[in-house]
């Protein structure tokens, strides 16, 4: 479970409420119309702009911003530099019961390339187009959380100009008490543009950068796994394999004491 952004949208959520009963009624800025125009016309936009096959994918998509799958850098490159140990001491070969062995399929194909005795320039080639198959996937998911950032603040603003103009358009100059309700007009037609704010800014835009990071972390641990690969099939020393690989990780990863095990975290 991702605590620190459950704890975070709790928190925002938390102070903003707090915010407005500390100054004002929470009442007033509970308003079923402009729900219905900021929410229910975002979601209709994106039903709009985005096929099926993409709407369908958003309680996956949710369920990586909040649980992700753990990506530990540190995992892959033990793993892969166990596979380079057995390749120079067992062969080749014996990287098949590796591969069978390996519940994850990315790294179960690569090793599969090296048993299959593939050259060094074709597997590169291969893997790399995987990855960037998998990155244009995941990239066109993402569009959907930048456009509804987009696209609620609009509906907001939307929601505003219906509550001015509908405001402006009840205003009676023969009645001299018409304009005392200008505030409360006006207060109801910014409510929609306070929606709008809050969808955009803790909803679509968290959970959008929340997969996105996910998303370089499985895309780090996939270039591990490449990189490991082709050092297998170079037949280079599993000491040298391992720093190769350490010198992918930022400058400040600090490697978990005692090493990781070969299949945690998977």
């Amino acid at each position: 479970m991702n605590i620190s952004g459950i704890i975070g949208f709790v928190l925002a959520i938390g102070l903003i409420v707090w915010g407005i009963t500390s100054g004002g009624d929470l009442g007033g800025f509970i308003d079923p119309a402009s729900i219905a125009i900021v929410v229910g016309g975002t979601i209709g936009a994106l039903v709009f702009i985005y096929p099926l096959s993409v709407l369908t994918k958003v309680p996956k998509m949710l369920k990586v911003a909040f649980f992700p799958k753990k990506y530990d850098p540190d995992v892959y490159i033990a793993q892969m530099v166990e596979h380079c140990k057995t390749a120079r001491m067992k062969g080749i070969l014996a990287l098949e019961e590796a591969a069978n062995a390996c519940p994850d399929p990315f790294m179960k194909s690569s090793l599969m390339l090296i048993v299959d005795a593939n050259d060094s320039d074709k597997v590169q080639t291969m893997l790399d187009e995987s990855i960037n198959f998998i990155c244009e996937r995941h990239e066109s998911n993402f569009a959907l959380w930048v456009r509804g950032s987009a696209i609620a603040p609009a509906l907001g603003m939307i929601g505003t100009l219906i509550g001015l103009i509908n405001m402006l358009a009840a205003l009676d100059p023969s009645d001299p008490n018409s304009a005392s309700t200008l505030g409360q007009g006006m207060s109801t037609a910014l409510v929609t543009t306070f929606y709008g704010c809050i969808l955009a800014h803790l909803l679509f835009t968290p959970i959008g950068n929340l997969c996105k990071y996910n998303h370089n972390q499985e895309i780090l641990c996939l270039q591990i796994i490449e990189e490991g690969t082709l050092a297998i099939i170079s037949g280079a020393n599993p000491r040298y394999v391992e720093e190769k690989l350490r010198m992918m990780l930022p400058g400040t990863h600090v490697p978990k004491k005692g090493g990781a095990a070969a299949g945690e975290g998977e």
